[in-house]
Parts: structure tokens; C-alpha cells; sequence
């Protein structure tokens, strides 16, 4: 395992410790001085810790026999003591070590599915690999979800809220007409795409970045927080591109091709001049498994070409060829060397 991958175990296993910990009871003051120190050295402690009681609720009351609990604990956590609760007279609550073991090993499965199981808690609509979808929302409006994505919806009686969770969508909007006052805005990735028009398209790039596109009439773009340069805002017409980060503020993408971003539409991945790199990761969006590239000089090899979406694995086979590489199978990884 690589040095991050490393770091992200040890985060998990020190985010189901203390999910377990809080699920016991109160903590003691030490306790919450430890948990506060733990909080405050990685922004990513905060987030695995959420994401591990969110879990852990999934999961449930969780229990199994003593016996079974005991022989199920790694030898790593079999240290810890173990939570005094009620016992029933046939079963009993899990020890924190046998708690926290199981929790880890869904925790483990999440980080190895990405984001999809915490999607399946927090998404109204999702896609997983090689599927698209298209939702019809209760005011009119459609929603075309992009292979990998997710939605979560937010209607009252005063808005239409949307918030992109994963992926990429083309928002088809209702508009503001007759008994239709509500203003429909998409949330996603710490800023906001507020609907001026019709037809556009949101793409999440990661927790604090998105791309927006419009294909009809216009939208309006803004940061949830001033950033630290660069506009705030911006309203972008027909044919438009913008990303938006909190460091760069809204930044218009000149000569970004939209028809060619959102080709998946129309069943196809069209590629011009792009890094080897960037055409692996986007067809890990669509294909079931990972391809993996074993050698970093690979990654700046420039490819064009159509893929169809629906032959990928051909893709696959003649992208190596093509590039005169190797390719190795393995259960649900492909390594192209």
C-alpha cells in the first residue's frame, strides 16, 4: 500500500474508533480533548468522521454472538476495552474493539466503492457505472444524470433546490412562469448555479470545484464564500463555460468545448489531443472495474478518438494496441503498462 493509501487506513480506522466511542455515550473530558486535537490536525479527519457515523447508522443495531465478535477481531484492535451497556438475556452488544473491526471493514468497502455508499444515504437519484438516467421533477423540470452521479433534491414552497453530489447533470428547467415563482438554483462543490434560463449542464470535479455549462438561454454562477481571488460571480450566456473554486473565484473557460463534454448524451466519449491520464480516469467513470496505469511517463501520451459507450472494452483493447501497450487483467483491475 502506498503512502496514502496508508494515511487514508489509518484515518478510517481512527474515524470508526471514535464513531464507535460517541455511539457508547458521552466522552469524558479527556476524551473530547483528544477528540478536538484529532479534528483540528486534518480537514480530512472531519469529514472521515462523519462519513463513519453516517455508516455506522446505516448499519444499525448490529449484533452478533460474543463467540462469533470475539474470534472476528483483529489482533490491532483487541486491545481496546469494550462498551458497558444493558445486556439482553440472549444477545449482546458488540465489544468497541469487535464494533469498531466491523466498521472499519465497511468503512474499507467504501473507500474502495468511492463515494457510492455514502451516495446511497444522502442521494434522491443516483447512476452508478455505464448508467444514465433521466428524472422528471415534480415541477417539470428534467434531470439527465451522467454515468457515476448523483442528486439530492431540497423543493419548498419557496425554492427549487438541487444539490449535485457526484458527477455531472443537464438540468432542464421549468421556468418561472404562471404559479411557478420559484427560483431553481444547483448547489454543489461550495457554490451555487442559479437557473436564468433553460437548458444547462453542472459537473462536480471534486468537494471544492465544478464546471458550468449553458446550452440554452443563461445562469447565474457564484461562490457560497468570497474567494480568495478572482470574481465571486458571473453570469454566463448561451454556449458559456465557467469552473469555480474558493482559490480562483469563477473563471470563464474560453474555447471550452461543451458539445464534446456532455457527448455522453448522445451514447459516445469523444477525445481530442488528451493526456492518456485524463482518458483512463473518464473511462473508470463508465466502465465497470479500474484501469490502473502502471507507469507515470504514460500518462502525457496524447489520444483522440470516439469511444461508444456501450463498447468500451473494445475501446480498451484498441487504445493499447494503438499505443503499442500492455494491458494486464486482474479481478476488476486492468494494469496498462
Amino acid at each position: 500500500m502506498n503512502s496514502q493509501g496508508s494515511q487514508e487506513q489509518n484515518i478510517t480506522e481512527a474515524a470508526a474508533d471514535w464513531a464507535v466511542r460517541l455511539q457508547a455515550g458521552p466522552l469524558s473530558p479527556a476524551e473530547q480533548a483528544g477528540l478536538s486535537h484529532w479534528l483540528a490536525a486534518d480537514p480530512r479527519h472531519g469529514q472521515a468522521l462523519a462519513f463513519a457515523q453516517r455508516t455506522w447508522d446505516a448499519l444499525g443495531e448490529l449484533r452478533l454472538d460474543p463467540e462469533l465478535a470475539s474470534s472476528a477481531v483483529p489482533r490491532r484492535a483487541s486491545r481496546q476495552t469494550t462498551i458497558t451497556v444493558p445486556r439482553s438475556p440472549r444477545r449482546r452488544w458488540l465489544p468497541r474493539a469487535a464494533s469498531a473491526a466491523v466498521l472499519v471493514l465497511a468503512l474499507t468497502l467504501g473507500w474502495l466503492q468511492g463515494p457510492q455508499a455514502l451516495l446511497y444515504l444522502e442521494a434522491d437519484y443516483l447512476t452508478g457505472k455505464g448508467e444514465l438516467r433521466t428524472v422528471q421533477l415534480a415541477d417539470g423540470s428534467t434531470v439527465e444524470l451522467d454515468s457515476s452521479s448523483a442528486i439530492g433534491l431540497d423543493f419548498t414552497g419557496s425554492q427549487r433546490q438541487v444539490r449535485l453530489l457526484a458527477g455531472s447533470a443537464v438540468f432542464d428547467v421549468a421556468p418561472m412562469t404562471g404559479q411557478e415563482t420559484r427560483p431553481f438554483v444547483v448547489h454543489s462543490a461550495g457554490g451555487q448555479t442559479r437557473a436564468l434560463g433553460t437548458r444547462f449542464v453542472v459537473g462536480r470535479e471534486g468537494d471544492q470545484q465544478a464546471w458550468v455549462g449553458v446550452l440554452e438561454h443563461s445562469v447565474a454562477v457564484s461562490l457560497d464564500a468570497p474567494a480568495v481571488k478572482g470574481a465571486r460571480e458571473r453570469v454566463l450566456q448561451q454556449g458559456q463555460s465557467a469552473r469555480y473554486a474558493p482559490d480562483s473565484g469563477v473563471v470563464a473557460l474560453d474555447g471550452f468545448d461543451l458539445q464534446r463534454a456532455t457527448s455522453w448524451r448522445r451514447g459516445v466519449l469523444v477525445f481530442d489531443r488528451q493526456p492518456l491520464a485524463v482518458v483512463i480516469e473518464r473511462l473508470n467513470r463508465y466502465r465497470p472495474g479500474r484501469v490502473v496505469l502502471t507507469n507515470e511517463a504514460l500518462a502525457q501520451r496524447e489520444v483522440s478518438g470516439v469511444f461508444h459507450l456501450d463498447m468500451l472494452d473494445a475501446a480498451l483493447s484498441s487504445l493499447t494496441q494503438e499505443l503499442q501497450l500492455r494491458r494486464f487483467d486482474l479481478a476488476g483491475v486492468s494494469l496498462i503498462y
